[in-house]
């Protein structure tokens, strides 16, 4: 059980660099990019590639953020200039990465069982972590300066930020970039975690970066950027926890994972708002019950002085 739950906070981990990914095409700049699930196996694909070729591990890392880099720039091209819609967008960007990763990996699955990896050479533990207090800091930087500022008013209101002379295709194509660049590394550690890299392992990525992002918010908030990003790493975490314990469950196995992960989302979603229903419905019968009586007690006042 332990065991469990300790592996399942490294999975978190190493899925959170997906997760603030997605935050920022699905929160920050409200675009729904399916380019995550081909780009989360460009990445695995162009690292074990390239450590079965004998390259640094680290460097495959680098390698693979570009890639991802790559691949989210052609999707905001493609939605920017091409004029196609963002989800379109990211089905026919997703749809190509297929064929493009076959290319890259040369065959459907790459093993590097035995290679030195980022994860082999360090403790994982701090090579994680690390990475992600790097990841968190530049990011929380990024989005105070001008250009990240610019992002941000770009997913709240295009038409506003365009009206103040900013280029909101060049911000578009900026998030959409840096996340699939997210996206990417997270691919190249999870490949180097698992010890191969194969053609299907992106497939469903987008609801799981989703659920982290989700549950991420539902539990932990976002009250500005350096909460909502650290809350969508710590989702990422709850999400892998959460999936653990429910294959601990003797009627499900590992078969069931996107239905569980289905059934996560669902419930991620639809708590907070069945939960601000509630709400509402106690205050409004709490202010029904305040008005009743005190229409009560100007009734019995009027009785008494009549």
């Amino acid at each position: 059980m332990i065991s469990s739950l300790i592996g399942a906070v490294e999975l978190g981990l190493l899925y959170a660099l997906l997760a603030l990914g997605v935050y920022i095409t699905y929160r920050i700049l409200d675009f729904p990019d399916l380019t995550v699930d081909g780009s989360f196996t460009t990445g695995g694909g162009i690292a074990a590639v390239m450590i079965s070729h004998g390259y640094n591990a680290w460097l495959s890392c680098i390698v693979a953020f570009a890639g991802g880099i790559a691949a989210g720039l052609c999707t905001g091209l493609l939605h920017t200039k091409g004029k196609i819609n963002g989800l379109l967008s990211g089905i026919l960007m997703m749809i190509a990465l297929h064929s493009i990763n076959l290319r890259i990996m040369g065959k459907p699955n790459i093993a590097i069982i035995d290679a030195d990896t980022v994860l082999t050479s360090v403790n994982p533990w701090i090579v994680l972590g690390s990475m992600l207090i790097i990841v968190l800091l530049l990011m929380n930087w990024f989005f105070r300066t001008d250009v990240g500022l610019a992002l941000r008013a770009t997913g709240d209101n295009d038409r506003m930020i365009r009206s103040f002379g900013a280029n909101t295709d060049t911000t578009k194509i900026i998030g959409v970039s840096l996340s699939n660049g997210l996206v990417a590394l997270s691919g190249a550690l999870i490949a180097q975690q698992s010890g191969f890299a194969d053609i299907t392992m992106g497939v469903g990525m987008i609801v799981v970066g989703l659920a982290s992002v989700i549950i991420g918010e539902a539990v932990f908030g976002a009250r500005n950027i350096i909460h909502a990003t650290i809350s969508v790493v710590l989702g990422a975490i709850v999400y892998r926890i959460v999936v653990a314990l429910a294959l601990r469950v003797e009627w499900l196995d590992a078969s069931d994972m996107k239905v569980i992960t289905a059934v996560i989302v669902i419930i991620a979603l639809v708590f907070p708002t069945a939960s601000r229903a509630m709400k509402q419905k106690k205050m409004a019968k709490k202010r029904t019950e305040e008005i009743t009586g005190a229409l009560s007690k100007e009734f019995k006042g009027g009785d008494l002085r009549a």
